[in-house]
């Protein structure tokens, strides 16, 4: 009698995260009988900030966001795929990489994770509400369209921190380079109150929404018509997946250049303490195969981490050419930083931003907190 096995994955809970997961667990236990993946979802909020070391120890699959890879590195949490997987395989996936996704997984020489889903903030739009010539080109034309009572964005914690990073390299400046302070005072201050000038203008109960939360609010009433940035969900531009699809593009200008949005995405990694490692890398090296990348993982409600996938013709028809709309913004996208203490950065730092845009407190003392913080977990 074959032997049979069982692996747990995680992932978020989310259409996108979920759905092409299962398809293609499914198709891979159809292709090998004895294989079967079961996987189980986490909120987005745990997805960004839940200690990868825990999910290590119970799960075999681990779909994550890359700025925990310096932890996962620092613990040896993950198996090292370029120790298991062929170099030309490697080698195929750098070169089909949207953005920066797949070396986003690299830290201390090694790959730990394959990227099978891309991401970073872009523009959305109620097409219906807004035509293509009334959209904003730059910041002015944003704050003008948020005066009339137009705009969203999404203002919880994590998203606040993820726009102040795009804000601060919209200053010229690249932040959490130096071990001494995230960024100078003045890069920080001036991004912290243009978030602050964009967020006042917008309905409060932003402060409460993730990019979800917000897409699905754009698409259940006609309240809101655009949204300048968040993490693009390809899923709200398909036919009959939402009450009214979305289309997408790419940012507004600041200071006279495109805005630089931070990297976003999901790699899938083996756990170091998976009982059956060959079975798990050949089921990630599967996933992130161009021919399952581009077919049953975009069919499925994904968003494919392969470059080819995002070029496709049959898939840009499917997701009313989303890919096609946003492949520029997501390759000038920036790679957040992942030292081993990032994480605990990430999290903690998020609510100073979103205290300072409640009004609790000045952009400079915001930003003296965020410094002391980042000297503090930087390591």
């Amino acid at each position: 009698m074959t032997d049979s096995f069982l692996l747990r994955g995680t992932t978020w809970d989310h259409t996108r995260g979920l759905l092409p997961k299962v398809a293609t667990a499914q198709r891979y236990h159809e292709l090998h009988p004895e294989c079967q993946i079961q996987w189980q979802t986490r909120s987005l909020q745990a997805f960004a900030d839940y200690s990868i070391a825990h999910l290590a120890a119970e799960f075999d699959l681990l779909v994550i966001d890359h700025p925990s890879m310096g932890e996962a590195a620092a613990h040896g949490l993950f198996l090292p795929l370029d120790q298991y997987l062929s170099a030309d395989f490697l080698s195929d996936q750098a070169a089909n990489s949207v953005g920066g996704s797949h070396a986003s997984y690299q830290v201390n020489g090694h790959q730990w994770a394959l990227a099978i889903d891309a991401a970073t903030p872009v523009a959305s739009r109620r097409a219906d509400l807004l035509d293509a010539g009334e959209v904003p080109q730059n910041w002015a034309q944003l704050l003008e369209l948020a005066r009339q009572g137009k705009v969203a964005v999404p203002a919880i914690p994590i998203d606040s921190l993820m726009n102040f990073y795009m804000l601060c390299l919209a200053e010229g400046e690249t932040p959490g380079q130096q071990a001494a302070y995230f960024c100078s005072e003045e890069t920080g201050v001036a991004a912290l109150e243009a978030l602050r000038e964009l967020v006042s203008l917008c309905d409060p109960v932003c402060l409460t929404r993730n990019p979800i939360q917000t897409y699905e609010a754009m698409t259940l009433s006609d309240a809101i018509a655009y949204c300048p940035f968040a993490y693009g969900y390809s899923n709200y531009s398909r036919r009959g997946y939402a009450r009214r699809p979305l289309a997408f593009g790419g940012l507004v200008t600041r200071h006279g250049q495109p805005l630089r949005s931070v990297l976003g995405g999901a790699g899938l990694a083996v756990s170091a303490s998976c009982k059956h490692p060959e079975i798990a890398l050949a089921y990630a090296r599967f996933v992130a195969e161009v021919s399952t990348q581009t077919g049953i993982f975009t069919a499925n409600g994904g968003q494919p981490g392969h470059r080819q996938a995002w070029c496709d013709a049959d898939n840009n028809i499917d997701v009313q050419q989303y890919f096609s709309a946003t492949l520029a913004t997501l390759d000038q996208s920036w790679i957040r930083p992942r030292y081993a203490g990032y994480i605990d950065f990430q999290d903690r730092a998020g609510h100073l931003v979103h205290a300072f845009l409640r009004g609790e407190t000045a952009a400079p003392v915001c930003l003296q907190l965020i410094n002391h913080l980042h000297k503090e977990c930087f390591k």
